[in-house]
Order: C-alpha cells, then structure tokens, then sequence
C-alpha cells in the first residue's frame, strides 16, 4: 500500500486512479454490469490513447527511432560474443585439472612447507646456541659465587641478565628460559646480601664510634675485598640508602650531638680479633666544666678529617662529589641552628666572646664546606656572621616587645596604680611634666633583681650620665621629699555629693566646704575674674500692663574665655597608670643600651654592616610606644567602655608625649631616632585627643539616646506624656553629673571643665531645637516646658568653686544663656519679650528663632503682629 500524497504537493491522476477512485467511492447497490462495462471502455480507450501517442512520436521523428533500434539489436549481438568468450576463459583459468589457478596454487604450497621446515631449522640451531651461552655464563656466576669473587660476580649477573634479556622470541615463553631467570634472581640476590654484609662489616657506625675498615672477608672468599671494591659492586638503590644511613648517623651523633652536650672525639687505628686494619672514630662525654666553648667547631673538623681521609676516597664515582656535597647544608644548618643563634647573646659584655666563635665557624665553612665538601653554597654561615650586629640588635628588640607585651597584658589583670602629672600651663613655663608618683616604689617591680630588661646594660647610678634621660630624675626626688605621698583613687565616691539625684537647692553657696578646690589651685577665682558686661533677666513673671522687675548677671564680652583656672594657673594635674611610666622607662633603657652599643665599637669594624650599631634597639624604643599604641586598647577593651578608663587612657597617651619630647630634647643619638621619637610624640598626642574627643562623643551619644525618648518634648499638658519629659530630663542630669564624676578625679581641671561643658552643651542644644520646633505651645505646656528647664539649673553647680562667686558656666557651655532665656520666655508676657529684646537679653536667639517662639507661645493679635515686625527688624545695635 502505498503512502498517501500530503494536500500540498501537486498531483497527476491516471485512468487508472480515477478507475480505482470510482470503485472507491461507489456503493454495493450501484455495483451493476453498466459500471464495469463504462469502466472497462475507459480503460480501452485510454490504452488505445498511449499506443497512438506511441505510434505517432515515433512517425514525428522515425530517422532517429530507426538508428536507436539498429544499435540496441548491435549491442545485443555484441554482448552474446563477449559471453561465449568469458565462458571459454572461465574454463581455462578454473579447471581442475587443466586449469592455470589450481596449478599454480599447487605449486605455492609446495614452496611455502619447504621455506617453513628451513626456518624452523634456523630457529632451533640459534635457540639453542643462545641457550647454550646463557648455561655457560650460569655455571661461570654460580663458580664466581661460590668462590665469594663477588666483584665479579656483579658483573656476571649484568651479563646474564643482558643476555636472558635479548634471547629469541620462540624462547621468550620457554620453561627452560624461566629457570635461567630464578637461578639468575636467587643468585643476584645472595650476592647482594653479602655485599650488603660487607658494608656492614667494614662500616659501622653507633653513638659511641665510627669504624671504617679498608678491606672486609666475606663468607668463602679467598682473599678481602676492599672497601672500594665493595662500594662499587653494591647495587645503586642499596648503596643509596647505605649512605643516606651513613649521613642520618654521622651528623646526628657527631655533628648535631657535639653542639647539644659536651663531647670528645679521638681519632685511631687497630686491628680487629681477625687481625683486619681498622680506622675508628671515638666519642665520648667531655666534662661541661672543662669544655672549650669552640670544641663543638673542632669536634666537626675532626669528624670531617676523619671521613676525608677513611670514606670519601673509597666512594664510587657516581656518589664521590654528591655525598659529601650532600653533608654541607647539613652542617651549615647546624652550626647556625645549634651553636650561633642560640648562643646570641642578650648581654652587651658577651659579644666579644661570642664574635670569636663565630669568626671560628666561618673558618670552618671556608675551609671544610666550601674547600672540602666542595658545596658551592651562598656561604650561610658568612652571610649570618656579617650580619651578627643585626641579628643581636633584632633579638633584643624581640625580647623588649615581649617584655612590653607582657608588661601590658599584666596590667589589664589588676588594677593599675596611679600617679598625678602636673602639667605646665604657664606661656613662659618650660614644657615639661612633673611627676607625683603615689608611692616611691615601682609598684611593677620592674627595678627588683632579674626582672629589668636590661639589667646587664644599665649603668650603675654613680656612673657618668651621658644620655641626660635622668636630668628629670632629681627634680622629681625632690618633689617627692618636699610633699607627701598621696594615694588617689579611680572613684572618690560621694565626696562631690553627685551622686545626689535630687536637685542643687538654692542656698548652693552656703556649702563652701564641699565645693574645695580638688586641684589644689592657688588662685581665687575673684583674683582673675574676667570682663563682663550686664544684661537684664526678668526676676518674675510682671503683668501685661507693669513694667518688667530685672535683675543684673553677668554675660562674657568674649566667647572666647575660659575659667581663669585654666589660663592664669601654673601646673594642673591629672591622673596617669604607672604603666605609661613603666613603657617611657623601657624606651629610656633602649635608648641607652643602643647608643652604649654603638660607643662601644664592637662591631666597627664590620665591612659588609649594612646597618649603624645600636640603630635597631634605639628604634625599638619608638617600637614600644607603638606597641602600647596597638595592644593596649585590644586587651583593655573591656575597661574602655568606661567614661573614667577612657580619659584615663588619654592622659596616659598625653603623658607619654610629653615625656617623648622630653627624650627626643635630650636625644643625642641618630637623625632617624630623633625623627621616629618625633613621629610618635605626635602620634600620641593624636591619640590623646581623640580618645579625649571619643569620650566626649560617646556620652554626647547617650545623652542624646536618652532626650530622644522624650519625643521631641510634645504634649507635655499630658500628664503622662510630662511624666516622660520629666523622667528623660532626670536621666539627662544624672548622666552628666555620673560622667562628671568619673571625669573630675582623672582629667586636668581645662580638660575638665571642656569636656563636661560639651555634654552639657549637646544636651542644652537638643533641648532648644526640640521646643522651638514646636508650632503651637498652649499655656499650659509652656509652663510645664519651663519647669522641665529649670530642672537642667541644677547642672550650673558642676562650674563653681568658690560659691561666694557667680558661676563660670557660660564659659565652657555657650548655650547656657539662651537656655536660661528661653525657660523664662516660656512664662514670660508679650510686654517682658519684648523689654528683653530692646535691652539685647537675646541675642543668643536667631531672629527666626525669635519669630517661631513669639507665633508659638501667643495668639495673632495686632500687639503679637507689631512684636513680630520689631523682632524681623533685626536685633538692636549697642
């Protein structure tokens, strides 16, 4: 059945398809005699239709039908004579008698048995020939064997092996073949293991000798072998690992073990019981009290003169300039490793000693691991010793990091000690900082017997002072002869009474007695008052119609000024760990141990020194100030969350700048370690101001956390909602007056005042924006508003001192003023707004201010428009 035509692809129908077609469609009732009789007529006459087109292409072109019909009928009559010819030719090459194949494939096979018998031949003769060379060489090894001739033998088993290695193909797989090879590997095998046993016998080596015997008897010898002899025959894997063996024993009981204890080598010959020559090598144990400190240097020339002489002669070539090459780095490795860097000193007073040695190694390696050994090394141990200066110099500045390190990490364990630093504020005051150290001891002990860092470089205290680093030292002995000792704690308590949340009353300048000078200050704060102008301040709240009932308080004329006590005084002091004091005594004891290093001249005489002596250690100095820098706030995180800790760490940090410029004043050693000194005094000095600045901003931080929660002072007629403001402004007040206790006993009385003048001023500030960002103030809010101001009044008492005094609160808290106004603004009239205005009171308000409070606090009225015209005219001009 054929495949159907897709629709799309063009069609042509024949009468037989239309035929087929019809009898598809036509039914079993319309199947009658007519149908078939029709479609049988169709079929004649389209058959009668071909013949004729047939039949007249043919006419239309029968010259060329007549020539196609001549050539079929040639090609036929061609084709039937080809046939009869391949028939006749098929028989003569096929025949099975006659026939040219069979013949001929007769006669090929013939020749093909006779080649292969001749072959065959071939094979065998050569087979067994080779077998025949291969029994002779057998028989010839097995005699060399049993004659203990193994020198020989070794070369006999290589020509055996070459041999059963090249036999013929037909013998590769033979029987006889494989027995050849076993008694070849049996054979192999036992040579191996007495030449094996002769290495054994002729060297030996323990922690007590080495023997090297120059002929070795082996089992049913006739005569010894040499050692050389025996070397060569031995296997290359075996003599490998003999003398890797050899090397692993020789430097590990010889070379390594001289530098770890006291030994003694001895070098003789003897015979042994079977009167063979022998060479030994002796060690033993030396007394630690009699030994030469180079012995370990001679004990390794001994050792190598010993193997120069007995060993490395009897080497085969293959292993002659390898093995003792293969010692050099090994020795190199260990005179640096166990003789020149350990035995370093730390003590200016060995080096001398210690340069003999080293100069003694360098010896050794020119003349041993170059000269003998032949190891054309970098010369390590040259290099090292030229570079010896650095080597000490970097060591020692290990040991002073770790020791500061440590010095660190011990104080975090305990509490510090504590100390007060006086410092110069006077212009014409040199810029030094005393020292009152609480107790004359060193409360770290670092002046007690083995625990200084550099107790063997120390000069003794009558000795000449050449650095000037204890210039300082007698003015502050005495110091402390001419006042007593005064221990100061980190928190005096509720010595300042801040620690009271209630309220500062009133009467504050009746309690003179609590409000002593902690400082200590001599001058008064009447002797150098600064000038001041009058303003007025509404005393209270006048009626609309009354004039304004004022008093006078004083207003700076410059906004400049500070308390006089941080201006006119001499020294304030502040409170320091006597770590910062242990850390500048260590860079001191640097200092001074680089520059005795260098006056000494130990190593002037050094032509390939790259560095000055004594430079490394004196820069070490600037190195442990660095360290204090990085380690300290690390390791003290936990005690810097503090407010006291903080400024405690700043004052330690401005201390030590202090006393760098005092070093860097005095320094007499090199440019760059005056430069370096320079770096980190203003490096702490940076640091110094801004952890100083950090702990400002940290509680300037909380204050503001702690005013947020009071939402912006809205809705205060809400008892609730006043409840909130009340409580946040509490907290506001305690946690200043918290900070300023922790503050007052640590910082100098200018950091003091600066500092709690800047929290009290973030927090003035925050308060102001809030309540003149309200619009619309009711009665009622703006005196709940002014009662909330007046609880932050209690604050001024943190910037008195002599309470028969006024307060110098606007001087370190510019807001204060403002502040003040704006809790009287918020209960004053139109009439007391507008006096306050004309007189210049509030000049501290901005002019738009000025204009959101008035359109907050009173209702549009033509007197509140007229005020509002007044105010936008600018402040009056005095």
């Amino acid at each position: 059945m054929s495949f159907p035509l897709p629709d799309h692809l063009p069609r042509q129908l024949d009468v037989s398809s239309n035929v087929l077609s019809k009898f598809d469609s036509i039914t079993l009732q319309s199947l009658n005699s007519s149908f078939a009789s029709s479609c049988k007529a169709e079929l004649d006459e389209s058959i009668r239709l071909t013949k004729t087109q047939i039949h007249d292409r043919i006419c239309a072109d029968s010259s060329s039908f007549q020539r196609q019909l001549s050539s079929a009928k040639s090609l036929k009559e061609r084709l039937n004579a080809l046939s009869g010819h391949v028939q006749t030719l098929s028989v003569t090459l096929s025949d099975s008698k006659s026939g040219l194949v069979p013949v001929l494939l007769e006669a090929l096979e013939a020749h093909q048995s006779l080649a292969q018998e001749s072959l065959d031949a071939d094979v065998l003769s050569d087979s067994l020939s080779h077998l025949s060379e291969c029994r002779a060489q057998l028989d010839a090894l097995q005699k060399l064997v049993d004659t203990g001739d193994l020198p020989p033998a070794v070369v006999a088993c290589h020509a055996l092996n070459s041999s059963l290695i090249s036999v013929p193909g037909p013998l590769k797989d033979a029987s006889v073949v494989s027995e050849i090879q076993a008694r070849l590997r049996v054979l192999s095998n036992c040579v191996e293991e007495l030449l094996s046993d002769a290495y054994t016998k002729s060297i030996i080596v323990n922690p007590s000798q080495v023997v090297i015997k120059p002929f070795v008897l082996v089992p049913r010898s006739l005569k010894p072998l040499p050692l050389s002899s025996v070397l060569s025959s031995i296997s290359s894997a075996s003599l490998a690992l003999h003398l890797s063996t050899l090397r692993r024993d020789i430097l590990t009981h010889y070379i390594e073990c001289s530098f770890d204890q006291p030994t003694s080598l001895t070098v003789s010959t003897m015979k042994d019981t079977s009167g063979a020559l022998m060479h030994v090598l002796g060690r033993f144990p030396s007394s630690p009290n009699t030994s030469d400190t180079g012995s370990p240097l001679a004990n390794v020339s001994t050792t190598l003169d010993f193997l120069h002489k007995q060993l490395f002669p009897t080497l085969p070539s293959t292993h002659k300039h390898s093995f003792p090459r293969s010692l050099s780095k090994s020795i190199s490795t260990a005179v640096l490793a166990r003789l020149l860097i350990p035995g370093l000193p730390s003590q200016l007073e060995a080096l001398p000693a210690f340069l003999q040695i080293a100069h003694k190694a360098v010896d050794l390696e020119d003349k041993y691991i170059i000269g003998m050994l032949d190891a054309s090394s970098e010369r390590e141990i040259k290099a090292w010793v030229n570079n010896v200066c650095t080597h000490y110099e970097r060591q020692r500045r290990s040991h002073i990091l770790d020791f500061t390190r440590k010095l660190i990490v011990q104080s975090i364990s305990s509490s510090e000690p504590t100390f007060y630093a006086q410092l110069s504020l006077s212009q014409d005051a040199p810029d030094k900082v005393g020292l009152v150290p609480t107790d004359e001891g060193d409360a770290w002990g670092l002046d007690g017997d083995g625990q200084s860092l550099n107790a063997g470089s120390r000069s003794a205290p009558e000795e000449e002072n050449v650095w000037g680093f204890d210039d300082d030292l007698e003015e502050e002995k005495e110091s402390q002869q001419a006042k007593p000792v005064e221990i100061v704690e980190e928190d005096p308590g509720d010595a300042w009474g801040w620690n009271d949340e209630e309220p500062v009353p009133e009467e504050l300048g009746q309690g003179e007695d609590t409000w002593d000078d902690p400082w200590g200050e001599e001058p008064s704060l009447s002797e150098v008052t600064p000038a001041v102008r009058t303003v007025p301040v509404l005393s209270q709240r006048p009626s609309a119609d009354s004039a304004p009932a004022t008093q006078r308080v004083s207003r700076p004329t410059d906004s400049t000024s500070r308390h006089p006590a941080t201006s006119g005084s001499i020294t304030e002091s502040y409170l320091v760990s006597t770590l910062a004091k242990s850390i500048i005594r260590t860079v001191e004891d640097a200092l001074r141990e680089g520059q005795e290093l260098s006056s000494s001249g130990i190593f002037s005489t050094s032509p390939t020194s790259t560095t000055t002596p004594g430079v490394l250690i004196m820069q070490s100095g600037a190195l442990v100030l660095d360290l204090y820098r990085a380690v300290y706030p690390i390791v003290a995180a936990a005690r810097l969350v503090r407010p006291g800790d903080v400024m405690k760490f700043s004052n330690n940090c401005c201390w030590l700048a202090e006393e760098v410029g005092r070093l860097v004043t005095h320094e007499r050693g090199m440019l760059v370690v005056k430069d370096k000194l320079e770096e980190c005094k203003s490096v702490l000095q940076v640091l110094a101001d801004s952890w100083y600045q950090d702990g400002i901003d940290r509680q300037r931080t909380t204050l503001g956390d702690i005013l947020a929660s009071a939402k912006g002072f809205t809705d205060t007629s809400d008892q609730d909602r006043y409840d909130d403001c009340e409580m946040a402004i509490s907290r506001v007040v305690r946690e200043i007056r918290s900070a300023a206790n922790a503050w007052k006993p640590i910082l100098s009385k200018g950091k003091y005042y600066t500092a709690v003048g800047a929290i009290v001023e973030v927090s003035l500030q925050r308060i102001l924006e809030n309540i003149l960002a309200i619009p619309d103030i009711p009665e009622v809010e703006s005196h709940k508003l002014s009662e909330l101001c007046r609880i932050l009044a209690a604050l001024e008492g943190l910037f008195v001192e002599d309470f028969s005094e006024s307060s110098f609160v606007v001087s370190y808290v510019p807001s204060w003023l403002k502040f003040s106004y704006l809790s009287e603004l918020l209960e004053a009239s139109m009439a007391d707004l507008t006096y306050l205005f004309e007189e210049g009171a509030l000049v501290d308000f901005g002019v738009d201010e000025l204009v959101k409070l008035v359109r907050a606090l009173f209702a549009d009225t033509p007197l509140r428009t007229k005020t509002l015209d007044k105010i936008m005219g600018g402040h009056p001009v005095r």
